[in-house]
């Protein structure tokens, strides 16, 4: 058990972990700092914390390891003010940018991405269970602190994850391809089926909204998202326009055996994600 664990950030992520945090009696005390009264007052009443508080000094001063769940453009300034002896770790979608950044400040830092989310924002649609069972990837370097590693390893652990390894550019590399590339592809579908005007949503079903459903994720935070791993996206984006161009070439040909073979080997990985999980 963590003497005290600190959050910084109650969103949808922080608020989460703290509440998975208290629930699973991970740590001794959970203390979760926003910058805005409501925000830490929502946290404490929410269950996410046993202390919420404004004071950023005061909400570190104590802890064994801390969290960084704030936009990743807010962490540097952040880690600025934590102790140097603090194990830390973070949420970030992007990771090489983070943890080169924060490994300069922090020598106990440890980067981590926990898989899981919502459509959803902000403490109010935060819940106890919302990463139990998710991959959470942890990104350590050859530079990494070893026992801040084995300490977040355990600790993303104990929440309920399974805990993989990636170098920060092979995770970034990856999580274009899985995260990021998605999303932007469901925002795309959605601006082209309402180019128009918003009619055809009136005969949506479940399969189009099952697929469109990242697309309301929050914008600001998906275009920094967007910006920081854009060397990666935008290789992923040429994969898929390469796709769709034999896809849009099958159709103009009538070529049915070509189009059948493009769905029948999407459908074979789409089982095999499947037979995983």
């Amino acid at each position: 058990m963590l003497r005290q664990l600190t959050i910084l950030g109650p969103g949808l992520l922080g608020g989460s972990i703290g509440m998975a945090a208290r629930h699973r009696k991970v740590a001794g005390k959970v203390v979760v700092w926003a910058r805005r009264p409501d925000a830490a007052d929502a946290a404490y009443k929410l269950g996410a914390a046993d202390e919420a508080v404004t004071d950023l000094r005061r909400a570190v001063a104590e802890a064994e390891l801390v969290v960084l769940a704030t936009p990743i453009g807010a962490m540097r300034s952040l880690a600025e003010q934590i102790p140097p002896g603090c194990a830390v770790t973070d949420v970030g979608s992007v990771k090489y940018p983070i943890v080169t950044a924060l490994s300069d400040v922090l020598p106990k830092f440890v980067g981590a991405h926990p898989m899981a989310g919502s459509e959803q924002a902000g403490i109010e649609a935060a819940r106890r269970d919302l990463i139990e069972g998710a991959v959470c990837i942890v990104t350590p370097q050859e530079s990494t602190d070893k026992s801040a590693l084995q300490l977040v390893f355990e600790f993303w652990k104990s929440l309920g994850c399974q805990v993989r390894t990636l170098a920060p550019l092979e995770h970034d590399e990856i999580v274009a391809r899985i995260s990021h590339l998605p999303h932007l592809v469901a925002a795309a579908v959605m601006n082209v089926v309402c180019r128009d005007g918003t009619q055809a949503l009136n005969f949506a079903g479940p399969g189009f909204k099952d697929f469109t459903r990242i697309a309301s994720g929050p914008p600001e935070m998906w275009t920094e998202i967007a910006v920081e791993n854009r060397q990666e996206i935008a290789r992923a984006l040429d994969a898929l326009i390469e796709d769709l161009g034999k896809l849009r070439a099958a159709l103009e040909n009538a070529e049915a055996i070509e189009l059948r073979a493009m769905l029948k080997r999407a459908r074979h990985f789409r089982d095999e994600l499947r037979f995983r999980q």
